[in-house]
């Protein structure tokens, strides 16, 4: 998997997430409550989370991606 490919997925993955974060404010304005909307947006972003952070992880433990210090 080429590195622009790796980058492109991790982007991806934080855009839903982000997606996912604005639904659920927008959700808890708008419903004032009344549905669950809000519970299941802020759910599908905690999930997306915790798959991003093991994917990362499998990545690292996998040598398909490998961590860095920042350089200075």
């Amino acid at each position: 998997m080429n590195d622009s490919l790796k980058t492109l997925l991790i982007v991806a993955f934080l855009l839903v997430i982000l997606w996912n974060l604005g639904a659920g404010l927008y959700y808890m304005l708008v419903d004032k409550g009344q549905t669950k909307r809000t519970v299941n947006a802020l759910t599908r972003r905690i999930a997306l989370s915790v798959a991003l952070i093991l994917l990362v992880i499998l990545a690292i433990w996998m040598g398909w991606i490998t961590p860095h210090g920042i350089q200075g």
